[in-house]
């Protein structure tokens, strides 16, 4: 028979993804407001670039483009571990207007509860996590289709870690 208590859950509010707020954990993929970016194609289209070096050869590394087909999640959600990719980058980017949670913690040694933030997209934006940044798996607030960018190896780079007492998050705003 186990006597320890039950751990209560540690409540994570998640608050709205914004490039200041998501910095130390990555960037935000989002259409520039205003006209900054190049003409192309005769004039036609118009280029942004977004992320200069998403940081995928390492170690003989390669970029591999992937679809994920998510299911909505169900909230409140209990997160009770984390991942990360020490090698290289991880960039989602929702394929129609998708929003997501992204919980996340600086790179580093396995994180405390304490260490997590929580993030939710507009349905519009994507994110690159930089290397080694600790996040949960995808989080889907809407089902759908996403287009993610990763690093390919035949070694696998994925750390796991249990986290030392759950995380909740209670809702997410519509």
């Amino acid at each position: 028979m186990n006597d320890a208590a039950p751990q209560a859950l540690v409540p994570l509010a998640v608050q709205p993804l914004t490039p200041e707020a998501f910095a130390p954990y990555g960037t935000v993929l989002a259409a520039p407001a205003g006209n900054k970016g190049r003409l192309i194609n005769g004039g036609n289209a118009e280029r942004f670039d977004l992320v200069g070096d998403l940081q995928l050869g390492a170690q003989g590394g390669r970029p591999m483009l992937a679809l994920f087909r998510a299911q909505a999640r169900r909230f409140p959600h209990e997160v009770t571990e984390m991942e990360r990719h020490a090698l290289g980058s991880q960039t989602f980017v929702p394929l129609g207007e998708r929003r997501f949670v992204i919980v996340v913690a600086p790179a580093g040694e396995a994180p405390a509860p304490g260490a997590l933030a929580a993030f939710v997209t507009d349905g519009l934006q994507g994110v690159t996590l930089g290397p080694g940044t600790w996040h949960h798996a995808l989080l889907a607030v809407d089902a759908g289709d996403f287009v993610v960018v990763e690093r390919g190896s035949e070694s696998i780079d994925c750390d796991m870690c249990t986290l030392a007492a759950p995380v909740t998050i209670a809702h997410c705003s519509d």
